[in-house]
């Protein structure tokens, strides 16, 4: 690990914030009714860099990308400008430099607390695509719903399974979702009925965001991925699992998924992760030649699921795992989707799939925990859950554990809310 550094911004420097200066995520925000705009999370504050753009304290070529609702301006501009701000960012904001912490009147108009923001979608995502890429999960979901003994299809072990998610349903951390409506097969019923979801469920997932774009045609390596990765954040991949088992056969998931997805709004680069890479999970049979990997890509990311009901006076803890756990990797992932020649574009989130651990305590869906309903858990104001009910709050977070710091991911939150009528 890289050694501390300390901020001015006091806040940066507690060891338990997810945004020290080791990280600088960069997210979208607005104030009353100002226009949304670009910032940086430090410790509790946000840094407004359309700020420091206009005082000349940021590289010239990122000069107008931070004035723009969404990230997608500045990222276009590729690797090189996204490590030269970084830079100028960390040096604008280290304890020994004077230049902002100095100057009072622009630091007060450049930095403002995070309690007095609006974030918004950091991106605008052009294509969503969801893997499949945890072993534990993809068997404890097979043994549930198909031979215990052959958990895993025949093709789960050879390449990174996926789907085309819907895009426009992606939506920020903060954001309610409507329990969704659909078609639901009964076990005594001849015909499906039309019904609100009576399964709903969360998938823990972290995703990444497409800095590079490719060209059509033109496969990506799994040497060249890490270059095409801008950041990554964390995903709720909220659930339907009654219209998904409905739904699912032959094509896959449709209306039980495309109601809504929540991510975070703080985009952790890849520069930030760098120091928390970890060995490449162990894969029997050996991949094709085209899914091995020559460096290290998997990510040490702790992770965790709170639940609190309506009116509870606390979450409690459901779920903790680690994304280094996944067996297909992010590079992996992005090789095989590319290996057909589909082009990949700035802005569009890769998510992981449900991340789960070997024990209960760290599954990352309610379908696991409570083996689809028959076992359910128990909260800590004693209410038990089978899947979610309306009214519920579902909270997830994550950070990688530094020498005396965090690089955080903030939270991803939504409560659940009755079906539309």
């Amino acid at each position: 690990m890289t050694a501390p550094k300390t901020s001015w911004v006091a806040s940066a420097n507690d060891g338990q914030t997810h945004f020290p200066l080791q990280n600088l995520p960069y997210g979208i925000f607005s104030m009353g009714n100002s226009a949304p705009r670009v910032g940086v999370a430090i410790g509790d504050q946000v840094l407004d860099l359309s700020v420091l753009d206009d005082a000349g304290l940021l590289p010239a070529a990122v000069k107008g990308a931070f004035a723009a609702p969404n990230l997608n301006r500045f990222i276009a501009l590729g690797k090189p400008v996204w490590t030269d701000t970084r830079a100028a960012l960390t040096a604008l904001l280290s304890a020994d430099n004077q230049t902002l912490a100095g100057n009072g009147a622009l630091r007060d108009k450049a930095l403002v607390p995070v309690s007095a923001v609006t974030l918004h979608l950091p991106v605008d995502i052009p294509g969503y695509t969801d893997f499949y890429s945890s072993r534990e999960h993809a068997t404890n979901v097979g043994r549930m719903f198909r031979d215990p003994a052959n958990a895993l299809l025949p093709n789960w072990l050879e390449i990174p399974i996926g789907y085309n998610g819907r895009a426009s349903s992606v939506v920020v951390s903060g954001t309610a979702l409507r329990r969704p409506n659909g078609q639901i097969k009964l076990p005594d019923e001849a015909r499906p009925v039309f019904s609100p979801c009576r399964k709903l469920d969360y998938e823990l997932e972290m995703a990444f965001i497409v800095g590079k774009p490719s060209n059509l045609g033109e496969p990506v390596s799994t040497a060249e991925a890490s270059a095409h990765m801008f950041g990554m954040v964390i995903l709720n991949d909220w659930s339907a699992r009654d219209i998904q088992q409905w739904e699912y056969v032959p094509l896959g998931p449709f209306n039980s998924k495309g109601f809504g997805t929540s991510i975070s709004p703080w985009v952790v680069t890849m520069d930030a992760l760098e120091p928390f890479r970890s060995e490449n999970p162990a894969q029997s049979p050996e991949p094709l030649a085209y899914l091995q990997q020559p460096a290290r890509n998997a990510y040490d990311i702790a992770l965790e699921v709170a639940l609190q009901p309506q009116g509870a006076a606390a979450a409690t803890t459901v779920c903790r795992t680690n994304f280094k756990a996944m067996y297909w990797t992010m590079a992996q992932q992005l090789a095989h989707h590319t290996v057909s020649g589909c082009n990949v574009r700035v802005g569009d989130l890769m998510g992981s799939g449900t991340i789960s651990g070997t024990t209960p305590d760290s599954f990352g869906s309610l379908l696991e925990t409570t083996r689809n309903g028959a076992e359910r858990v128990t909260l800590a104001d004693g209410v038990t859950r089978g899947f979610l009910e309306d009214g519920d709050t579902v909270t997830m977070t994550g950070w990688c554990q530094g020498d005396g710091y965090r690089v955080g991911f903030g939270e991803v939150t939504g409560q659940i809310l009755p079906a539309p009528r």
